[in-house]
Formats: structure tokens, sequence, C-alpha cells
């Protein structure tokens, strides 16, 4: 097994028209992978789904809108290996899905602080969906200044014969958080993770910055709507 998911990141994962023909373990292993992938790609569809609806429920009732937007993604075959690897754990399809939560990934970019306490609370009363984890970065940010409320959530997926309880990550920030958040992952890249020590002070220096902005703004949102 250990072999044959090395080799998923050498074949073609998109489609299945590049992979050996139907009795090669490595084929039976890459379609294997796939319709892994299709599970937690239908995570991503139920839970951006619910929150479409909640997005337009508060847009009818309050006229306001509570998220700015959504982006979703998938971890790819290389970047799952790379993970498993990184943390010494078996290369095998159970140690995926035992040991990595965000292969399906959701970034819910919200206009306000108070935004992010309200996603997280409908989330919390949702009958089929289950808190793993939470992990918030807003109350207390990392040592860089990375600010993020983090949620790992179980979401039954209901399939022909059977279903599967899948993870999935969603991060919860404001524009402000993922504006920073982005370009300091693009220093980071820029750097190859090697960004000096008066760098990293003037980035948290600027986190402190953006946090104060997303306060006053939101402040101001509330007296606006008194």
């Amino acid at each position: 097994m250990q072999m044959e998911l090395n080799n998923l990141s050498k074949i073609n994962l998109l489609g299945l028209s590049d992979l050996p023909d139907d009795n090669s373990p490595v084929f039976q292993n890459a379609k294997k992978f796939i319709e892994m992938q299709q599970l937690y790609n239908a995570a991503i569809k139920e839970i951006s789904t619910k929150l479409e609806i909640l997005n337009e429920e508060f847009q009818v009732k309050y006229d306001y809108n509570p998220i700015h937007h959504i982006e979703s993604r998938l971890k790819s075959a290389k970047s799952i290996l790379g993970k498993l690897d990184k943390k010494n754990l078996p290369l095998s399809f159970e140690s995926i899905q035992d040991n990595i939560l965000d292969i399906a990934g959701i970034r819910v970019i919200c206009n306000y602080i108070d935004d992010i306490y309200k996603i997280e609370d409908f989330l919390a009363r949702q009958d089929d969906v289950k808190i793993i984890r939470i992990r918030d970065y807003i109350k207390e940010p990392k040592e860089n200044g990375y600010r993020s409320l983090h949620i790992i959530l179980q979401i039954p997926i209901y399939l022909s014969n059977r279903t599967e309880l899948m993870p999935v990550e969603i991060q919860i920030r404001t524009i402000a958080m993922d504006f920073w958040a982005s370009l300091e992952h693009h220093l980071k890249y820029k750097s190859k993770n090697d960004v000096p020590q008066y760098l990293k002070e003037r980035l948290t220096n600027c986190s402190d910055v953006i946090t104060k902005l997303d306060e006053e703004m939101q402040l101001i949102h509330k007296e606006v709507n008194k």
C-alpha cells in the first residue's frame, strides 16, 4: 500500500484515461483516491450550501450579508502525501482518513468580527453538523500576528448504499485578516520561509493595526445600524 500510494503523486488524478488497465493495483488505488476526493468535495458542497442559505436569510430578514465571499479547496495528492511524510505517519488511505482533517477546506470571508462568531454559532446549531475542534486565533493570535477562527467539523454525506461522515476545515476571518494572511503567505513564499526578524516584527505590527481597524469599522457599523 505504501508504494502504491506513493505512485499516486506520479499519475493523473483528475481523470482515469492515462491510468494503467483495470487490474493494475496502481489503477485501483488511484480510483479509490478519486472516490475519496469526491466525498470530500461533496462535504464542501454541503457546508457551502448551508453558508449560502444563511447569507441569503440575513439578506432577506435584515438587509445585510454577514459573508463577503466563500472560497474552497481540496488538498492535492502531493500535499496529502507530503503531510503524512512530514508527520512520519503511514502512507495509507486509513492513515489519511484518521490523521488529516483539512483535506476539504472552506474559507469564509466576513465583513466584521461579530459576523465570524455568528457563523460559528450557526454551524454549531445545525443538527447534522458535529463540531470536532475549534481554534480561535482571533482571541489568541499566533505569534506572527495571524488571526482567524478555525473550525473542524463533521458532516454526513449520503451515498446510494451508505453514509460517510466527512471532516471539513473552515477558516473564518474578516476581509482585513484575509488581506494580511494572504500577503504574509506571499512574503514567506518569496523569502523561502526565511523572513528576516525585522520584517517579522513589522508584519506583527501590521496585524495589530489591522485589528484596530477591524474593531473601529465594527463600531461604526453598529452606530449606523442602531
